[in-house]
């Protein structure tokens, strides 16, 4: 099965209570949340910080789909639950449009075997 790759950044609030607490939520993440994660085809998730910047990287099967996700989380209360939960630690990068969260990162350079 063929997998691709999509890498995100976003910024937490710069303050180290908030990201002790947004740290400490990703060591329990709902069950519900998981399971919405793996059914949209999302075989693997990482998220990285540094200082108050996010990066996640994100391995998807073939069936993925970023419509199908969107519709699958509008229909799922817990995803709702959750990223109203998570944004009280996020904010938009500084080029981000309104409405818009992670940000799609453009690959720039690959090395090759």
């Amino acid at each position: 099965m063929k997998t691709h790759r999509h890498c995100f950044a976003l910024d937490l609030i710069n303050d180290p209570e908030l990201i002790l607490a947004y740290k400490k939520h990703h060591e329990n993440v709902w069950p519900e949340i998981v399971k919405s994660i793996k059914d949209s085809g999302i075989l693997a998730l990482e998220i990285y910080l540094v200082e108050n910047r996010l990066f996640m990287i994100m391995e998807v099967n073939e069936a993925f789909s970023f419509e199908k996700k969107d519709e699958m989380d509008a229909n799922n209360l817990k995803v709702h639950e959750w990223e109203a939960l998570m944004w009280k630690y996020q904010q938009a990068l500084p080029t981000a449009k309104v409405g818009e969260k992670w940000l799609l990162m453009d690959q720039i350079y690959q090395l090759k075997a």
